[in-house]
């Protein structure tokens, strides 16, 4: 029985604090006294000779050596319900928008397994984002679990903004993890709006918390989203970004004491990531279906962590710098981005169109250059002056203006239209028309 068991401080080492005769499990909520002041919350997070490890959920300011330290429970969980929807919480669920605290009467542990594999019912509704060239071009069903890979500044939470107002989920739930503290403001009244924030639930911890805070926060949005699933609801989860989420992993696992490894991430950052995203998925009752943005240290795409993504998720989108800067938005490189269960949720002419457009997009893009400089001519290559002729058509129908929605089923109609004009122009015989002759069969 550990109920009230208590131990000391004996020496601060870093972000942590050593505690002497307190054996309570990694994981477990303590409360440790100050000096002068309001007790410190903290988290034991490992050992170390006789000694057990904790790290505070703020500071260290006012601990002193004999401090008494407190277990609370051997176990994190977190408050849920209705009352959540429409409301911005930190990452221990508490609102932080200034209005009234909501009734919530259930817990659910923060930590909670993912879905046996058995029990995943098969993807294979789509789900419509919102945005134009995913659901044309990267269709995502209903439990899918994608990456938004990006550099800074080029997009990512326009992106997300336009996709938590407009999906056609039913209930959003957004993560702003280790964001600057002014940009959390202006997602939730710029880039979601009212209408948006009125079925979501925003939860946010800044770059200036403890890294304990940061990575409860994503756990803390995955378990909001699992409760609206087992409510039945299908659910879009958007975390931004699982990239902080691992660097905030990194400063709990060094502070611990684990080695580093690769580039200076200790093993349990890579131990983590697959816990997270596995709990995203589609059972029985309802879906979270998970985008994950990932920022790319300097547009590097073999960064450990985007590498790691990229071999757990059923897909990525990948935003690129070179078409930010012409001004196209979404910026979505379609040659880069793939989605893996397309194949199972578009319809077979969505499915062809969308392999049309794919080709003419990389024919262009590798005589792009010859095309720029004016060295190609005309009738040499069917299939270039195709790309080429229908290059304006396939960029319009790629881009999106801030603001503007679309259903799913009007983007894939403008898909398998924009095709339909490939297969009746005579320079590009060489394309597949036996479907696309009537786009409405």
């Amino acid at each position: 029985m550990l109920s009230g068991l208590t131990g000391s401080v004996v020496q601060t080492i870093g972000l942590t604090a050593a505690v002497a005769d307190f054996p309570v499990p990694v994981g477990a909520l303590v409360s440790i006294d100050r000096q002068a002041g309001e007790q410190v919350e903290a988290e034991v997070v490992g050992f170390r000779e006789n000694h057990t490890l904790v790290m505070p959920l703020s500071n260290l300011e006012g601990i002193r050596r004999g401090s008494r330290v407190k277990l609370v429970r051997t176990s994190r969980t977190l408050k849920v319900g209705d009352g959540l929807l429409g409301r911005v919480v930190d990452a221990r669920g508490r609102c932080i928008d200034g209005r009234p605290q909501p009734m919530l009467r259930q817990r659910l542990p923060l930590e909670a397994p993912p879905l046996v594999p058995t029990e995943r019912v098969r993807i294979d509704t789509p789900l419509g984002t919102g945005v134009k060239a995913i659901d044309g071009m990267l269709t995502a069903g209903q439990g899918q679990r994608l990456g938004i890979f990006a550099g800074s500044g080029v997009g990512k939470s326009v992106l997300m903004g336009t996709m938590a107002k407009h999906t056609e989920a039913d209930v959003t739930v957004v993560a702003l993890i280790g964001e600057r503290g002014r940009e959390v403001n202006e997602f939730i009244q710029r880039e979601l709006g009212p209408e948006g924030l009125a079925r979501s639930v925003v939860v946010a911890a800044t770059s200036n918390e403890p890294a304990l805070l940061r990575v409860q926060a994503a756990y803390a949005a995955t378990t909001i989203a699992e409760y609206f699933r087992d409510q039945g609801k299908n659910v879009l989860l958007i975390m931004d970004s699982v990239t902080r989420f691992a660097l905030a992993q990194r400063e709990i696992g060094l502070a611990a004491g684990e080695p580093p490894a690769t580039r200076g991430f200790p093993p349990s950052t890579f131990a983590i990531l697959p816990k997270l995203v596995e709990r995203a998925g589609r059972s029985s009752t309802g879906s979270i279906t998970a985008f994950y943005t990932v920022l790319v240290e300097g547009d590097d795409e073999n960064e450990p962590i985007a590498d790691a993504m990229r071999g757990l998720l059923d897909g990525h989108v990948w935003l690129s710098r070179k078409l930010a800067e012409r001004g196209h938005y979404p910026a979505i490189n379609v040659l880069g981005s793939i989605s893996r269960l397309m194949n199972e949720l578009s319809t077979p002419e969505g499915k062809q169109a969308a392999q049309i457009i794919r080709e003419l997009l990389a024919v262009y893009a590798e005589n792009e250059d010859l095309v720029t400089i004016g060295a190609y001519r005309k009738g040499a290559n069917p299939r270039l002056d195709a790309a080429v002729a229908m290059r304006d058509s396939i960029n319009a129908f790629l881009c999106q203006q801030i603001g503007e929605q679309y259903t799913l089923a009007d983007a894939q109609q403008q898909l398998v239209q924009l095709a339909a004009q490939v297969s009746v122009n005579p320079v590009a015989p060489d394309f597949p028309t036996e479907t696309l002759e009537n786009p409405a069969a």
